[in-house]
């Protein structure tokens, strides 16, 4: 049990700091812990549904909210062309100085450089360049139809290329300045989205109460979280637990027949002396607690075990990390983590133990039920 129960504790705790990890590189990819849009926006996607004045409401807002980094992102689709191909892409128009603070799509370049702030230039994704067929320094013509409902074109060089590992983001993605995306599609000082990472997870709802709350009320703006722009995310975990839970759940059956094999065995070792304590008095339902009482004490003490040790287990891989082999090669190619940190709770710490310890009391009822139905002179003579 105390063993069983220390795998459990070490197990969910890194399975909760394995989907921490999870959120967080996923929302550091491009999506941030929350986004301030136009109300509407979030599911048409319309270049006309802005937000006005948009680097000047960051400013405040990162003024507002303690830890905060916030960027402003403007968003349309163009069709991009080299001098052999054409492709349909999402053109993203960013802060060069302040996207490195929320996105970690810039330490993705490979090839070139990100963006400088110069006039004219973008950053493309490996696929895309090499259906394009160009490189670094060439040049691509980008033509799409701006907020106004007119033509927009522009003529940029490539300054560098990433690589996310994402197929979507490497075969449909562009980057360019967000001064140089509003000159191009005629969105003034007017942008889609302003973007902003927090410092961890649980920062999260007090930065959407309180960006709520600082947002102009004559503008019909509405302050998205993490889980209405990813919904997939959560998803995936809530699919992940399930399946994780088969496997403890297997783990607690096993544990659970252990017990019941130990205290039938040690009941029928035991037969003939619970035999002479009946026949003395003792009541059969005396004795069947008894029996259950004896389980309980070790259950306790496997419990009690089981967390202690787990507790420093996940203690110190929670302050060395914990790596898979090969996970530092992958954590490199994609700019992500090398290790992941276990994370402690009084969830994790008990919530394994405690189906445990419930699974041994339940396996206990057989045997206790057995010396309930035992009659005395049968009971002394067996073997």
């Amino acid at each position: 049990m105390a063993f069983s129960n220390v795998i459990l504790v070490f197990m969910i705790s890194l399975q909760f700091g394995m989907y921490g990890m999870m959120i967080d590189n996923t929302l550091a990819l491009f999506t941030g812990h929350l986004q301030v849009q136009a109300n509407g926006y979030k599911d048409d996607k319309k270049i006309r549904q802005t937000v006005p004045d948009a680097a000047a409401l960051a400013d405040r807002l990162s003024e507002t909210i303690d830890g905060a980094r916030v960027a402003v992102r403007a968003n349309a689709f163009a069709l991009v062309s080299s001098a052999d191909r054409s492709f349909g892409v999402q053109v993203v128009g960013v802060q060069p100085d302040k996207e490195p603070g929320i996105s970690t799509l810039p330490g993705l370049v490979v090839t070139g450089s990100y963006l400088q702030g110069r006039s004219e230039e973008v950053v493309i994704g490996s696929i895309l360049a090499r259906n394009l067929k160009v490189g670094v320094d060439d040049e691509l013509t980008l033509i799409g139809s701006g907020k106004d409902g007119s033509f927009a074109a522009v003529v940029a060089t490539v300054s560098g290329i990433f690589e996310s590992g994402i197929a979507v983001l490497d075969r449909n993605m562009v980057e360019m300045p967000l001064s140089l995306f509003q000159e191009t599609f005629f969105m003034g000082d007017s942008a889609h989205e302003i973007v902003m990472r927090m410092p961890g997870l649980d920062d999260v709802p007090l930065a959407v109460s309180a960006v709520s709350a600082a947002l102009p009320s004559d503008q019909d703006l509405v302050v998205h979280d993490w889980d209405a722009l990813q919904p997939g995310l959560k998803q995936a975990i809530q699919a992940d637990i399930a399946g994780a839970w088969f496997m403890y759940g297997v783990l607690v059956v096993l544990v659970a027949f252990s017990v019941l094999n130990t205290v039938l065995m040690s009941v029928l070792e035991r037969t003939r002396e619970f035999g002479i304590v009946l026949s003395l008095g003792l009541s059969p339902g005396r004795l069947a607690w008894l029996v259950m009482l004896e389980t309980a004490l070790m259950a306790i003490l496997g419990l009690l075990l089981g967390v202690l040790i787990g507790w420093a287990v996940t203690a110190w891989f929670g302050y060395a990390g914990f790596s898979y082999p090969g996970m530092e090669v992958m954590a490199d190619k994609f700019n992500l983590p090398a290790r992941i940190f276990p994370q402690a709770t009084m969830l994790s710490l008990f919530l394994g133990p405690g189906v445990v310890f419930v699974g041994t009391l339940l396996a206990s009822i057989y045997p206790a039920l057995r010396i309930h139905l035992l009659e005395p002179v049968q009971a002394m003579r067996a073997a």
